[in-house]
């Protein structure tokens, strides 16, 4: 094949030798040094050289392959002619080569240790006329432009273009020495007719123009700005020197130096930055004894020592987490699910938005001890703010900075505290908060505890939003009754019962006695406590809900042990028994009475709610001879009195059914009295326990001791549904109680009480006080009595007293 360039011509076979190039187009009329060490592209360079020195060559279409097959290559490519070759010490070849002309091509070959192609010629037209005139100096005015913008480009190209008068020519050289990507250069190189090739060249050089005045915009706004620092830093450094030649050097220079390094070191957001170098710059122009100064070094301290970016990285072994919370505590079920949940969400979604918890439950379930416990399992820093008694908003919100002494608030200062922005953060009894005139601050908790609004949390000290998304935030209270329904609306409320003995015996052996033994300085085996000992200390000196007193019971019986043993008193290792229990304990403080045992009339078994937990409560009906009047004692509330009234008006309405006289209520007075008359009681679930006593005093029927009941009453005798079922169980169970009647409505609620409990309990489901009496009385009550006239004040008339 032969092609005429001007005054030369080339000669060279259609089957030529192949090299692939790597992020490099070589363009005919184009000189460029090519760098070779794939041992393929060197064997084609030597078998080229060893005969006419003509290669094919053409570019990757993904330079990372190392060695590319005949599909990754452009097809269309240059024929160059190997001017210069040098061998250089590691292999490698330097090769410098010229193009010649663009050919396409027609197949590849796999030689033994290089490719080669079959090629044609892809033919170069050279129009005239004044449009191919235009268009080439259109594409000369743009690169002269391009060059003189772009430094890495020599002028001797731009002399060279200028003296070309052959489009073709002209469009290959200026394309050659574009700086552009290799698909851009490629689409250059493959377009047909050298009028399309001019036009595509402007638009690539307009294009490029444009990115080149961009950059040379930006490296002078850059430049400038640098400049402007320099100038700064020059001029900051003659104040220095002439404050210190007038003797007014800033006594606290490296203070202020010390807080601009803690203010770049803290990465804090940018408005907070912002804020900062503000405040850093009014302290660097006050005097050193000013009282402002004072108050905005601290604020700056505050600023720099909050934990903005830093966290703790969770503990993402579920198992692991599973074991800590089984290790620390016992029981808690519900509690542990719902952190293992949270934990794998977290796992699973990458999103750490904490989750906003609270634990309601009597005083000893260990509500505080738990969120330390969830701290550890998840690896997170754990603090604990106690909100007894707290009046004041500013406790949460801080004070402003105009006051002497202000502070931010207890929100910040446990975050500054933790030293990272994702620890677990313990609200301790949160329904004991109070208010005053300074304020709400369970108002102000609405914001920290709403997950929507706690990212831009502001308080009033730092004037600056943080964000409290990430805090693990854990509530605990007794009772939801003093919480505000807005406040309680964003928590996630868990109810934890009173303990069941076999958890507190659990509890008191695996926690309680080890840790106590150790408290009085025992060696592990100077005290034995059994299992039998561990129950009746909880079934003869307490009666609670949690394991407080239950600790201090064995804190006390550890003291007895400690003092034989400091006294040389101690020859061998001390057992306690049920029976030697009062040697240590003293005599026993919680006995059943055997009254509670028996079958008895006009008494009852109820249950009630209380904050420790749920009671057993005894109510007890006397009739009296009188006028009708109904007395209510034990400390009872306006709702439970209420209870009572219904209760006597049901009684009156079934007077026939219930075998009475109709009016057998106007010559006896109704005495309700429920014992354990200092404590305060209330509410509406003790209805059907006063009605069944009230029937039972009546008609001298005696109730059954072992069931206990709950239920509100109406008139009509429907038994409504309650709460704190849960509670009430579990006390049913420690007193003995083998039958519960629940209202059916609550059915539904069995599923929450543990399974030991349902186990040693028969839930009877009752609608109304018919069923209530059917299940609460020994016997059946006698039937309907004939109506008779009302009785006169000289006859007598008996009832059960």
């Amino acid at each position: 094949m032969t092609v005429a360039r001007g005054d030369e011509s080339f000669e060279f076979r259609d089957r030529l030798p192949l090299l692939p190039l790597r992020d490099v187009v070589v363009f005919p009329y184009m000189t460029i040094p090519l760098l070779v060490g794939r041992l393929p592209s060197i064997n084609a360079i030597e078998r080229a050289v060893a005969r006419d020195r003509m290669l094919f060559v053409t570019a990757q279409k993904r330079s990372e392959v190392a060695d590319p097959a005949h599909d990754e290559l452009y097809k269309v490519g240059t024929v160059v002619r190997v001017l210069q070759l040098f061998r250089l010490p590691d292999g490698t070849m330097r090769v410098l080569v010229e193009g010649i002309c663009r050919c396409r091509v027609e197949r590849f070959y796999w030689s033994s240790d290089y490719y080669t192609v079959k090629v044609a010629v892809l033919p170069e037209d050279r129009p005239r006329g004044p449009e191919p005139e235009a268009l080439m100096r259109h594409v000369l005015s743009l690169f002269n432009d391009y060059v003189h913008l772009n430094r890495r480009i020599p002028d001797e190209v731009l002399m060279t273009a200028n003296n070309i008068t052959d489009p073709s020519s002209l469009a290959h050289t200026v394309a050659a020495h574009l700086l552009v990507k290799v698909p851009k250069k490629q689409r250059l190189l493959e377009v047909e007719g050298a009028m399309e090739r001019l036009r595509l060249l402007s638009e690539t050089l307009a294009a490029e123009l444009e990115i080149v005045k961009l950059e040379r915009k930006i490296e002078g706004q850059v430049r400038s700005q640098v400049h402007k620092n320099q100038k700064e830093f020059y001029l900051n450094e003659q104040l220095k020197a002439i404050r210190k030649e007038l003797g007014h050097q800033n006594e606290f220079a490296s203070e202020i130096d010390e807080l601009s390094t803690a203010i770049k070191k803290a990465r804090m957001p940018r408005e907070v930055m912002v804020k900062a170098m503000k405040e850093l710059d009014r302290l660097a122009k006050m005097s050193f004894m000013s009282p402002e100064a004072t108050v905005v070094r601290n604020y700056l301290d505050w600023l720099v020592s909050l934990p903005w970016h830093k966290a703790t990285r969770d503990n993402n072994d579920i198992r692991e987490v599973e074991r800590i919370l089984d290790e620390d505590h016992f029981g808690l079920r519900k509690v542990k699910e719902r952190i293992v949940e949270y934990l794998a969400v977290l796992k699973l979604t990458r999103k750490n938005k904490g989750p906003i918890l609270c634990f309601v439950g009597p005083p000893g379930v260990g509500k505080t001890s738990l969120g330390k416990s969830i701290a550890r399992a998840l690896g997170r820093r754990f603090v604990r703010v106690a909100l007894g008694g707290v009046r004041d908003e500013a406790e949460i919100r801080g004070h402003r900075r105009t006051y002497i002494g202000s502070l931010p608030g207890r929100v910040i200062q446990s975050l500054r505290r933790a030293g990272s922005k994702n620890p677990v953060f313990l609200l301790d009894e949160i329904d004991k908060l109070g208010s005053d005139f300074r304020g709400d601050p369970a108002a102000a908790l609405l914001e920290v505890l709403d997950p929507e609004q706690n990212h831009t949390f502001n308080d009033h000290f730092l004037e600056v939003d943080f964000d409290l998304s990430q805090v693990m935030f854990i509530c605990t209270a007794n009772t939801l009754y003093g919480i505000p329904p807005a406040l309680v609306d964003r928590m996630e409320n868990i109810r934890l019962p009173g303990y069941l003995e076999t958890e507190k015996v659990q509890i008191a052996r695996r926690f309680l006695v080890p840790k106590q033994i150790a408290a009085a300085g025992l060696e592990p085996g100077d005290l034995r406590v059994g299992v039998p000992a561990i129950r009746a200390i909880v079934n003869r000196y307490t009666r609670e809900a949690g394991v407080r007193s239950l600790e201090r019971e064995i804190a006390g019986l550890c003291r007895k042990v400690a003092k034989r043993k400091a006294a040389g008193q101690l020859k061998g290792p001390v057992a306690v028994t049920p029976r030697n229990l009062q040697r240590f304990l003293g005599p026993v403080r919680f006995i059943d009475s055997e009254v509670e045992k028996k079958s008895r009339i006009g008494v009852a078994n109820g249950l009630a709610w209380t904050e420790t937990g749920g009671d057993l409560l005894t109510i007890e009906v006397s009739i009296l001879p009188g006028k009708g009047d109904l007395l209510l004692t034990g400390k009872l509330g306006d709702v439970m009195r209420e209870s009572g009234q219904a209760a006597l008006s049901y009684a009156r309405s079934r007077a026939a059914q219930l075998g009475l006289d109709k009016w057998f209520y106007r010559d006896i007075d109704v005495h309700v009295h429920v014992p354990e008359g200092a404590s305060p009681k209330d509410g509406p679930s003790a209805g059907i326990t006063m009605a069944a006593a009230l029937v039972s005093a009546l008609t001298g029927v005696p109730t059954r001791p072992e069931v206990a009941m709950t239920g509100e009453i109406t008139l009509r005798g429907t038994v409504l549904p309650i709460g704190g079922l849960n509670e009430k169980a579990v006390a049913a169970r420690r007193a003995g109680i083998k039958t519960v009647l629940i209202p059916r409505a609550n059915q539904k609620d069995l599923s929450e009480i543990p399974e030991d409990v349902r186990e040693d309990l028969v839930f009877q489901p009752v609608e109304s006080m018919d069923e209530v009496l059917q299940f609460a009385l020994e016997r059946p009550v006698q039937g309907p009595a004939a109506p008779g006239p009302h009785p006169d004040e000289g006859q007598a008339t008996q009832y059960a007293h």
